[in-house]
């Protein structure tokens, strides 16, 4: 690498596209450092993935304090204290950004602390005074919640998603605008502890971009938990009242007023991307994302942009991949162009969990593409019923001619671990037939993946 610089490679941010490129780059043999403002391991880290799940494996305790009931148990709650969840939201949250910390400092990569923002092809100014310089530098600057007009965030009242997993206290009620994955999953997280909820979408149903027949299981499985659900429904104004906040929708022509204590607006997330010197060096966005071409590089040569920046699925590891590809590509490892978006898992961590790879059945549908399909129920599977958590499929989607995988999707129990059965089979360009005759382990949920693609093949045997 040129000596030039201070640097083989400057990253901007430390969330999970940025460390990792970082980390990379010093197992590649580049001198490397990263600039960040907050924490090391960014949003997913500190305020998103970890301290949500942290969430949601306590309230799945919570919850499971019925199931005891059922075998004579009492169990007196009284003393629950929701901030000792928060705490351990916080604590697991911690833990992981020192943990990222040590690993940039194992792998010989520099933390800088400090905002850093483009002077330059090759240049970073810290804070407005002090200069990082690199022979190739990557802008992996993350995302923050989308503010709607009309409903401004004030994290007291009006949360995003940030204010909500901050709480150290739960309201007694609270409406969601917003049915996609962090929707779904913080009304998971708040019904399960008691509090009202009313999931308010614009589209006609809860995870519009997932399977339909996922979205419905879900849907019917939070209606029987008493989350109240309205599809097809726009927020059009907010106002305080003595309760906490009034939302006027809008549904099918009709107006009506719904009240809660607090409001949770999760309707997407926005880059970031002003104020960190794009106009000055010359690197163009749209539709408020960076363009990129093939390695994530931009129109200057030496500037790559990777992870919620990007117009790619706004997701943790798709970043992590982005910044690797980056870094192999400087390093010569001659990788992947860009990210295959239908080698993607998406994984919806509530209850019942939803997981998906490759198309969409409506996807298909709309782009003319021949399929055929074949659906396993969970109750099938004797350990869902052992374990009672019967209610659930796995949907494989595939070609009617060579049995190409093309897609699938997982409702039900663990299902975001049992997706990567059939991600591994489809990047590995296996057929249903060969996760069919593989031998699964009895009782296991995996099975329901086996069955499926025997179905699949014409020969499932416990339905």
């Amino acid at each position: 690498m040129s000596s030039n610089h201070d640097y083989d490679l400057v990253v901007i941010g430390a969330g999970p596209g940025g460390y990792v490129a970082a980390i990379r780059a010093s197992q590649l043999g580049m001198k490397a450092a990263v600039i960040e403002k907050d924490k090391p391991g960014g949003v997913c880290l500190n305020i998103g993935c970890i301290p949500s799940k942290a969430l949601i494996h306590q309230a799945e305790l919570f919850r499971s304090i019925k199931e005891l009931e059922t075998l004579g148990v009492k169990a007196d709650t009284d003393g629950f204290d929701y901030q000792k969840v928060f705490k351990k939201s916080r604590k697991a949250a911690d833990m992981l950004s020192k943990g990222v910390n040590f690993l940039l400092k194992k792998n010989n990569v520099e933390l800088t602390a400090g905002t850093g923002v483009l002077k330059g092809p090759h240049e970073v100014l810290v804070d407005g005074e002090k200069t990082v310089t690199g022979n190739n530098i990557i802008i992996a600057t993350g995302s923050r919640p989308r503010e709607i007009p009309g409903f401004p965030f004030d994290e007291k009242t009006v949360l995003s998603s940030n204010g909500a997993l901050m709480l150290e206290e739960l309201p007694k009620s609270i409406i969601i605008l917003g049915g996609g994955f962090i929707g779904v999953e913080l009304a998971h997280i708040m019904n399960s502890f008691g509090v009202e909820v009313h999931i308010v979408e614009l589209l006609d149903r809860l995870l519009p971009i997932e399977d339909e027949e996922s979205a419905e299981l879900l849907t019917r499985a939070f209606k029987k938990r008493g989350i109240k659900i309205s599809t097809s429904t726009k927020a059009s104004s907010l106002q305080t009242s003595k309760n906490g906040v009034m939302v006027t929708v809008e549904q099918n022509g009709e107006k009506k007023k719904l009240e809660a204590e607090k409001l949770l607006v999760v309707v997407g997330r926005q880059a970031n991307i002003e104020n960190i010197g794009l106009e000055e060096v010359g690197i163009k966005t749209e539709r408020g994302f960076i363009l990129t071409g093939d390695y994530y590089r931009t129109d200057v040569s030496s500037v790559y942009a990777i992870g919620d920046v990007v117009q790619t699925p706004q997701l943790a590891h798709v970043a992590s991949k982005e910044g690797e590809i980056v870094v192999e590509h400087l390093g010569g490892k001659n990788p992947v162009a860009r990210v295959d978006v239908h080698g993607v898992p998406s994984a919806v961590y509530c209850e019942p969990q939803v997981a998906s790879i490759g198309y969409k059945e409506y996807e298909v549908k709309k782009e003319g593409i021949p399929y055929k399909k074949a659906v396993f129920p969970y109750r099938g599977a004797g350990k869902s019923v052992a374990v009672e958590r019967s209610e659930g499929f796995v949907k494989v989607l595939y070609d009617p001619e060579t049995s190409e995988i093309l897609g699938a999707h997982i409702a039900g129990l663990d299902a975001t671990e049992l997706i990567h059965e059939i991600l591994l089979a489809k990047t590995s360009e296996l057929l249903p037939a060969n996760i069919a005759e593989m031998i699964h382990a009895h009782p296991t949920l995996s099975e329901a993946v086996m069955e499926a693609m025997r179905a699949a093949e014409g020969w499932a045997i416990h339905v």
